[in-house]
């Protein structure tokens, strides 16, 4: 992962979550001019202001004995030095916070420690950026110890924060992913969804702003597993609830039915009559209450899927768009900024098919045999030597949309270039099924593709890979070209001697 991706994330997390174990002790006191002041000023306008401001605010606090919300603008303060890269004035003013700290008698031994924690940790962020990892792990070490004193439900969850950046940014990314996944359990084991929620957009969207394309799709990846099994639990939830009621319903009914048997003989026949249109209520609201949980089960089902779907063609379209500018800023000669742009170019691709696929698309009519000619030459300097290259057609003419088909065939072929050994034999055929249905054949004699892995080579974004090397978008985007068409693109699975696959489309 890009190390400085986590030293920004770092940032943006500590920002947070640093004084969220201060606010609910520090509701009921207004605060100064000075802080609103510093507050109202931009530190990308004027940083020295910002830093001036904070700091008079801290020693105007220190003097009215008001050390929480002097720690809150010193830290700011602090973290303001360290951004122009002042250690030197920065470590200098964390000592002077912690010795405020420590003169103030009127707060517990809990409260103290909870404060030096927020100092500590703004030590740590130093040693972070300087990249000293023993000085950081030392820092880290003593939060620890801290937030055991605070006994600090806040403490603890920005420890947990504080440890996975710790380790994401100094290449631990086992011990990282360790302590993230204890996070997040924990909150959810407090059904607190929400919490989880917001840190896995929060990684998603620091994802984008650092234009880590990899960490986007990994992150986005654990995010949809994540809430697909959030969902799971909030609907076994509700079904439990409503089992409930159904099953409280059913004792109260039984409980009736057993006062009605006591009743003496002369109301046999009226008993029997109760019964009898209690049974019928009951079957009858038995019957309504299935109907309903079924119904809402379909109906949540429904809307899951699709705010599912949504939430995947918003998360698709939107990369490219925060990708896309920032790359074009870099030297496209590299391989890697290379490798990005063609990433981000085939996102807004497979977006707009996506977001397209009820459109229909333009037709116009070709001659077969010189289509598929032109094609064809267009790989002729790319195979090995000896490869033979064979084009078979019938002389006719069919309607298509010769831009869409025409992308699915050469990256086809280009494939099979890539794959098929010297003396080997890539062929392209056109086959005439019906009056409305015909079909394309690429075929190679390489190695071909395991039968485990035709399922997923037309799923985008299944695994993490090497950008240099290949997104693996390029036969996803030639499936959804044909979905468009109201065609299809598989794999002939009968076909041993390498690899086919078959366009179908349909007039």
């Amino acid at each position: 992962m890009n190390r400085k991706f986590f030293v920004f994330l770092f940032t943006v997390l500590c920002c947070m979550t640093i004084y969220a174990q201060q606010t609910d002790n520090n509701t009921s006191v207004t605060k100064s001019d000075l802080q609103k002041e510093a507050e109202a000023v931009d530190p990308a306008q004027n940083i020295a202001k910002a830093r001036s401001l904070y700091i008079q605010a801290f020693n105007d606090y220190a003097n009215r004995e008001l050390t929480r919300q002097g720690v809150e603008c010193g830290v700011k303060a602090t973290a303001l030095y360290y951004k122009e890269n002042l250690y030197h004035e920065a470590f200098e003013l964390l000592r002077s916070i912690d010795q405020t700290i420590n003169a103030d008698r009127q707060i517990s031994n809990g409260e103290k420690a909870a404060l030096h924690y927020l100092t500590t940790k703004e030590r740590m962020q130093m040693y972070v950026k300087m990249k000293r990892s023993a000085s950081a792990l030392e820092q880290l070490n003593t939060m620890e110890s801290q937030a055991r004193q605070a006994n600090n439900e806040n403490v603890d969850n920005d420890l947990l924060y504080s440890k996975a950046i710790y380790y994401y940014t100094f290449g631990q990314t086992a011990q990282g992913d360790a302590v993230f996944r204890e996070m997040a359990d924990k909150l959810t084991a407090t059904k607190d969804y929400d919490k989880v929620d917001e840190v896995y957009q929060t990684l998603i969207a620091n994802g984008r702003k650092s234009n880590n394309a990899n960490l986007v799709a990994q992150s986005y990846s654990r995010y949809i597993i994540w809430k697909d099994s959030i969902n799971a639990l909030k609907m076994a939830d509700e079904t439990g609830a409503l089992n409930q009621q159904i099953a409280d319903r059913d004792a109260k009914i039984a409980e009736k039915d057993s006062s009605l048997s006591s009743r003496q003989a002369i109301i046999v026949s009226l008993s029997i009559l109760a019964i009898a249109l209690a049974a019928v209520l009951v079957l009858g609201g038995i019957v309504l209450m299935r109907y309903i949980v079924l119904t809402r089960k379909q109906k949540k089902t429904i809307s899951l899927a699709n705010d599912t779907n949504a939430l995947k063609a918003k998360f698709i379209s939107n990369i490219a768009a925060h990708l896309e500018p920032s790359l074009k800023k870099l030297d496209a000669n590299k391989p890697e900024v290379k490798a990005l742009l063609d990433f981000s170019s085939h996102i807004q691709t497979l977006s707009e098919l996506e977001n397209t696929a009820d459109e229909q698309p333009e037709m116009e009519e070709v001659q077969v045999p010189a289509f598929c000619e032109g094609i064809m030459d267009q790989i002729r300097d790319k195979v090995k030597p000896n490869v033979n290259l064979a084009v078979n057609t019938q002389k006719t003419s069919v309607s298509l949309n010769k831009e869409y088909v025409s992308h699915i065939l050469l990256h086809l072929l280009s494939n099979a270039a890539n794959y098929t050994p010297e003396g080997g034999t890539i062929s392209l055929d056109f086959k005439k099924r019906s009056p409305h249905t015909y079909q394309f054949l690429v075929s190679d004699t390489g190695e071909g593709i395991p039968a485990e892995k035709r399922e997923d080579i037309f799923k985008p974004f299944l695994e993490i890979r090497d950008l240099t090397t290949g997104d693996g978008l390029g036969l996803p985007i030639c499936k959804q070209m044909a979905l468009k068409m109201k065609g299809d693109l598989d794999i002939d699975p009968k076909f041993t001697k390498g690899t086919r696959f078959v366009l179908d489309l349909h007039v």
